[in-house]
């Protein structure tokens, strides 16, 4: 086989079974996830991650086959869970925001990398959706739901539905308003100067 055949992607319905260690395949999607970053969405090749993590094309095309198909399995590599529970919910919230603004960098430049390419790949725009958004709502809901269970809100209270949206909203705004990251202390700032009152608490 020559090294051109080699490199070539193989036809979608072949499989074969993969000898990558779940180590060396973490390795592949923490460099995929970095070139996003970096390099946008366009600009991110099998080959440029070939090189990057000293394999061969051929390597990664046997295993995920396309572009979109690695990047969806490199942000749902990405998905994490979150339990913050203080037993108040203003304290709740304030951790929820903390812990947002730790990371807001990195999450704000895949969403930004990946919004033009998302809604033209199902697939991709599932993916994203699971590793960096569900994740975070599903929180905050729970976070709610105990607050209300502890009669801290009412169950009816009109601000509650909007919570996901000021703080996501918040989270990936500041950098296209202000040219700055919403860190921990600006999130936390905001949640209580704004999320707080809203809910009547203080």
């Amino acid at each position: 086989m020559t090294s051109q055949a080699a490199d070539r992607p193989e036809p979608v319905g072949v499989t074969r079974r993969s000898k990558i260690s779940p180590e060396r395949e973490q390795e592949f999607y923490d460099a995929v996830l970095e070139q996003l970053r970096e390099c946008g969405y366009d600009s991110v090749t099998m080959e440029g991650i070939a090189a990057s993590t000293r394999c061969s094309k051929s390597t990664l095309y046997r295993q995920w086959k396309t572009k979109p198909q690695f990047v969806a399995a490199a942000l749902r590599s990405h998905r994490r869970t979150r339990c913050i529970d203080t037993g108040s919910l203003a304290d709740d919230l304030r951790e929820a925001a903390r812990a947002a603004g730790e990371l807001s960098g990195r999450d704000t430049k895949l969403l930004q990398a990946l919004a033009h390419a998302a809604p033209q790949d199902p697939e991709l725009k599932v993916a994203l959706r699971e590793a960096l958004v569900e994740p975070e709502i599903a929180a905050l809901k729970e976070i709610i739901r105990r607050g209300v269970e502890r009669g801290e809100v009412p169950a009816d209270h009109p601000a509650l539905e909007y919570i996901p949206a000021q703080m996501f909203g918040v989270l990936r705004i500041r950098p296209l308003l202000e040219g700055e990251d919403a860190d921990p202390d600006y999130l936390v700032r905001f949640v209580e100067a704004a999320v707080l009152p809203a809910l009547g608490l203080t």
